[in-house]
């Protein structure tokens, strides 16, 4: 069983869980995740590393309440165990001193780009990030953020901090004003992503993604997670998560992160929702 030994509310439904596993903890890199399966009925939900403690053989993921399971989960307290975390998975980040990088990160998307921007950054890089968000209520990690940039631009949907607009936006006047950008990594939202990727296209800027396809066991044997890279099956769980954004079929990604929508749909109705009020199973946060 694993600990949650610290738990903060970032923002509505968005939640920074510390979890005692002190394996995982030693030898995770950036970009990597865990699988997390609260219970013996419970589905495997991936979430990627945000941080880690050595020496307190602690992992930090962040979780945003969008189904059941991460709804279970959100709703969990410290001193409550989750039954399994399996990992490191997934193939670590590419860390070198590539020169200029732009990291955007849209949305819960950011808890992913901190910790690549932050090696990127101890590796030498200069690290540009954009992070966007639909409101400044919205927004996470944006200290944190700011602390592993040489610059930190925010954008709304709304206005309501930053940059009136889009993430794409802010990168688009980079490349047109002529930044010399070595590499972008964008992590977010499907649409956002697949934009990120066609305003860099024009220009050959090397972007890589980080795909979050349905998973389930995590090893490349179910093939839940496959995606189409330059015309190539992929496997996200040992291939990924991060892939060239110029190759990715995204509406393919789209199709099949949709495969589940309704039984989805129908899940959190029956189960995080009682006449009105959150419930969680009587175990968890109102």
């Amino acid at each position: 069983m694993f600990e949650i030994v610290g738990k903060k509310e970032l923002t509505h439904l968005v939640w920074q869980i510390e979890i005692k596993a002190p394996r995982i903890a030693k030898k995770r890199k950036a970009g990597q995740f865990v699988l997390l399966r609260m219970n013996e009925q419970g589905e495997r939900i991936p979430l990627t590393i945000v941080n880690s403690d050595d020496e307190a053989g602690t992992i930090t993921v962040i979780v945003q309440e969008v189904g059941k399971s991460t709804s279970i989960l959100g709703g969990m307290k410290v001193g409550s165990s989750i039954l399994d975390v399996v990992g490191p998975l997934g193939m670590p980040t590419h860390i070198e001193n590539y020169g200029t990088v732009v990291c955007v990160g849209g949305g819960i998307g950011t808890a992913v780009t901190y910790p690549i921007g932050a090696a990127l950054k101890e590796a030498g890089c200069k690290v540009i990030s954009i992070v966007g968000s639909r409101s400044k209520d919205l927004l996470i990690l944006e200290d944190e953020m700011r602390g592993v940039s040489d610059e930190l631009h925010i954008t709304t949907d709304d206005g309501s901090s930053g940059h009136h607009g889009f993430v794409t936006d802010v990168l688009g006047e980079f490349i047109k004003e002529g930044l010399k950008i070595d590499l972008v990594i964008a992590v977010g939202p499907i649409p956002m992503m697949r934009a990120v990727s066609e305003v860099t296209r024009p220009s050959a800027i090397n972007t890589m993604v980080s795909l979050n396809p349905i998973m389930v066991d995590g090893t490349g044997m179910c093939g839940a997670c496959r995606v189409t890279i330059g015309g190539e099956n992929k496997f996200v769980c040992v291939d990924g998560p991060e892939f060239d954004g110029h190759l990715v079929d995204f509406e393919e990604l789209v199709m099949r992160n949709r495969s589940y929508f309704k039984e989805e749909k129908m899940a959190v109705e029956e189960y995080t929702y009682h006449e009105g009020t959150r419930c969680y199973d009587k175990k968890g946060d109102d």
